[in-house]
C-alpha cells in the first residue's frame, strides 16, 4: 500500500499541477509566474554581464602596473576589444547585427514583439568584449536588448498572446535594467517610458514582479563594489533651486550637443561602406586610444570615475595620467573635468560606430556626473555661493539622460534609488524637467530612434500609429477575388460580373502572372447593356489603372496614407509586379479595433 501511495500522491499533484497551470482562467496568474521567471533570467544575465566587465577591467587596470604599461593598455585594448566584437559578428551574423534600444522597438513594430533567441546571450558576448577591453560604452543597451529577447522568447510559447509577449519583452527590460544599477522602480519606469509606450495599468504587476527579482538577483550575486551607488549626499537646499534650473539648462544643451555628435560620427563611419570594414574598426580603434591617453577616464563604463569625482577624490581621478603633479590646480581641475565632458560623447561614438557593441545609457551617466561637477565647481571658484559639488555631480547624471533618452521618470527615479533616499527628488525633478523640455522644443525624438521613428518603423507615443505599425499586410489581403484575363470578351466580363457579389476585378496577363489593372463595374456602365459590343471588345481595352499601387513591403500607416490621398477604400497589392490581392480599409479599420479591444483587455 504505502508503496504505491507516493506515486498516486506525485501524480494527483501533477495532474493538479498541469491542470492549474493550463486552465483558461490561470492567465493572470501563468503571467505572474513568468514574469519572475523572466525577471530571474535576465536578472542573471545582468550579473554575468557585469562581472565579466568588471573581471576583465580589473585584469587590465591594476596599481601594480607602471605608468607606461598603464598607457599601452589604454592605447591598445580598446582595439582589440573593437576588432574581435567585429570578428565575432563577421562570423556569427556576416556583418548584420542589430544593437540598441531600436532594434527591440523595431521588432515590437514589425514582428509581433518576437525577438531573435541568440539575442539572449550575443549581445552579453559581444558587449563584454568590448566594453570590458576598455571601449568607451555603457552595457545597459545590451542588457535591455538581452532582457527584452528572454522576455520575448518565454512569451512566443503557445500559452501568451500578443499582448502577455510584450509584457515578458518588457519584464525582461526592466529585469535588466533593475539588476544593473539595483534600482527596481526605475527598471519598471525605463520599460513604460520606452519600450511600452502604449500600456494598460494591468501590466504593472508583472513588471514590478520582474524587477524585483532582477534586484534581487544582483544584490544576491553581485558585490558592493560592482553595484553603482553613492551615500552620504547632503540634503537639498532650497537656495540653490536657480542654480538647479541653470543645471538643467546646460544639461538640456549638452544633451543637443550629444546627439549632433553622435549623428555626424555615425555618417562619418557610414562612408566606410562593407567592403572597408577593417579600415574603419582601425581608424575607430586609433581614435579612442588617442583619446584615451588623453582623457584615461574614458576607459570602458567609466563609473569608477563618476563616483571618485562625486565624493571629490582627485587622487584617483587623476592616477595613472599625465597630470598626476596638476591634481591640486583648481583651474586646471576645471578645464581637465569639462574637456573630459565633452570628449566622452566622441568616444562613446568612435566606439559604437566603428564596430563596438554598447550603448548610451551609461554615457549619459558620464557626462551628466561631468557636466554636474564642473557647473558646481565654477560656482564655487567665481562666485561667493557655495553649492554641493556631489549633490550637482549625481543631478546632473538624471539631466544628461533624461536629455538623451526621453525618459525623464526614468532619469528622476534612478538616481534616487542609487543615492538610497529621496532627499534630491525636488532637485532631480527640476533638472531632468527642464533639461527634457529643451531637448524636445528642437527634436521630437531621441538620437537613437530618430530615423526609424521619422519612418514610422517603431512605437511612438502615437496610439493610432502604433496599432496601424503592429498590423500586418499579408494578414489583412483579400485574395477571393474573380481573375479577367486581358483577352476575356466583354461577355466573360458580364457573366463574371453576375456570379460575384464583387464590383473590383483584377487584370492578369496568365502568360507572366503580371498586374494589368482593375475593371470596376461603375466605370463600365456604359457598355454593359450593350449586347452588340459583348464579343467585339476585351478586358485588354476596358482595363485601367487603380488609383494607386501598393507594394507587398509597404507598412499600414503608408497605405493609410495612399488611401487617404486617393479617396478610395480598396487599392490592388502586388509583388514584383505580380498581384497578391487586395487591401481594403474596411479591413484595417476591423484589424485595427480588435487589436484595440484586446489591448484593452485585463
Amino acid at each position: 500500500m504505502a508503496e504505491h501511495a507516493l506515486p498516486t500522491t506525485w501524480q494527483k499533484f501533477k495532474n493538479y499541477g498541469t491542470t492549474w497551470f493550463l486552465r483558461g482562467q490561470t492567465r493572470t496568474r501563468r503571467l505572474y509566474l513568468f514574469s519572475i521567471l523572466v525577471g530571474l533570467t535576465a536578472g542573471i544575465a545582468a550579473v554575468i554581464l557585469k562581472t565579466l566587465v568588471h573581471s576583465i577591467r580589473g585584469l587590465l587596470v591594476t596599481n601594480n602596473y607602471s605608468i607606461l604599461k598603464q598607457y599601452q593598455i589604454y592605447i591598445n585594448f580598446p582595439l582589440i576589444g573593437i576588432l574581435l566584437t567585429a570578428l565575432f559578428i563577421r562570423v556569427f551574423f556576416k556583418g548584420k547585427f542589430e544593437r540598441g534600444v531600436a532594434s527591440v522597438l523595431k521588432a515590437i513594430s514589425q514582428k509581433a514583439a518576437r525577438l531573435e533567441r541568440h539575442k539572449m546571450f550575443t549581445h552579453v558576448i559581444t558587449s563584454a568584449i568590448t566594453v570590458g577591453f576598455g571601449g568607451s560604452a555603457g552595457l545597459e543597451s545590451p542588457i535591455v536588448v538581452t532582457g527584452s529577447a528572454i522576455g520575448s522568447n518565454y512569451g512566443q510559447l503557445p500559452y501568451f498572446n500578443y499582448k502577455e509577449r510584450l509584457v515578458l519583452l518588457g519584464c525582461g527590460a526592466a529585469a535588466g535594467i533593475a539588476a544593473v544599477f539595483n534600482a527596481p522602480i526605475a527598471g519598471l519606469l525605463f520599460a513604460v517610458e520606452v519600450l511600452l509606450t502604449d500600456i494598460t495599468i494591468s501590466a504593472f504587476i508583472p513588471l514590478i514582479l520582474a524587477s524585483v527579482t532582477g534586484v534581487l538577483c544582483s544584490k544576491i550575486i553581485l558585490s558592493e563594489a560592482i553595484l553603482f551607488s553613492f551615500r552620504q549626499l547632503q540634503p537639498f537646499n532650497y537656495y540653490n533651486l536657480l542654480f538647479y534650473l541653470g543645471l538643467g539648462g546646460l544639461s538640456g544643451l549638452i544633451s543637443l550637443y550629444y546627439a549632433f555628435v553622435t549623428l555626424k560620427i555615425e555618417k562619418l563611419f557610414h562612408r566606410f561602406g562593407p567592403s572597408r570594414q577593417l579600415v574603419k574598426i582601425f581608424t575607430g580603434g586609433l581614435i579612442l586610444g588617442a583619446l584615451i591617453f588623453i582623457f584615461p577616464p574614458l576607459f570602458g563604463e567609466g563609473y569608477e570615475s563618476i563616483k571618485d569625482l562625486s565624493s571629490g577624490n582627485m587622487a584617483a581621478l587623476f592616477q595613472h595620467t599625465l597630470y598626476e603633479q596638476l591634481q591640486d590646480q583648481e583651474v586646471f581641475i576645471l578645464v581637465f573635468i569639462g574637456a573630459i565632458a565633452l570628449v566622452k560623447v566622441v568616444a562613446t561614438s568612435v566606439t559604437l560606430a566603428s564596430g563596438g557593441n554598447g550603448g548610451n545609457f551609461a554615457p549619459s551617466l558620464f557626462v551628466g556626473a561631468y557636466v554636474g561637477f564642473f557647473f558646481s565647481r565654477l560656482i564655487n571658484l567665481v562666485s561667493p555661493y557655495r553649492v554641493p559639488e556631489d549633490n550637482f555631480t549625481v543631478v546632473g547624471m538624471a539631466g544628461i539622460l533624461s536629455g538623451v533618452m526621453y525618459a525623464p521618470l526614468t532619469a528622476v527615479f534612478l538616481i534616487a534609488e542609487i543615492t538610497q533616499g529621496y532627499d534630491l527628488i525636488i532637485p532631480l525633478m527640476v533638472v531632468s524637467v527642464t533639461s527634457y523640455a529643451l531637448v524636445r522644443r528642437f527634436e521630437q525624438f531621441p538620437m537613437d530612434t530618430r530615423e526609424l521613428a521619422r519612418k514610422g518603423e517603431i512605437p511612438t507615443h502615437n496610439r493610432d500609429q502604433n496599432i496601424l505599425q503592429t498590423l500586418q499586410l499579408r494578414e489583412l489581403l483579400e485574395t477571393n477575388y474573380e481573375v479577367i484575363p486581358p483577352e476575356a470578351t466583354l461577355r466573360d466580363i458580364v457573366t463574371t460580373i453576375a456570379s460575384s457579389n464583387r464590383n473590383l476585378f483584377p487584370v492578369i496577363n496568365p502568360g507572366n502572372q503580371q498586374f494589368m489593372g482593375v475593371l470596376m463595374v461603375d466605370k463600365l456602365k456604359d457598355v454593359l447593356f450593350r449586347p452588340e459590343l459583348y464579343d467585339s471588345l476585351r478586358a485588354s481595352q476596358l482595363v485601367q489603372p487603380p488609383p494607386a499601387i501598393i507594394q507587398s513591403n509597404e507598412e499600414i500607416p503608408r497605405i493609410m496614407h495612399h488611401f487617404d490621398r486617393t479617396k478610395t477604400w480598396t487599392l490592388p497589392v502586388v509583388e514584383n509586379g505580380r498581384f497578391l490581392g487586395f487591401i481594403s480599409k474596411s479591413n484595417i479599420f476591423t484589424a485595427y479595433r480588435s487589436f484595440l479591444i484586446m489591448l484593452s483587455e485585463k
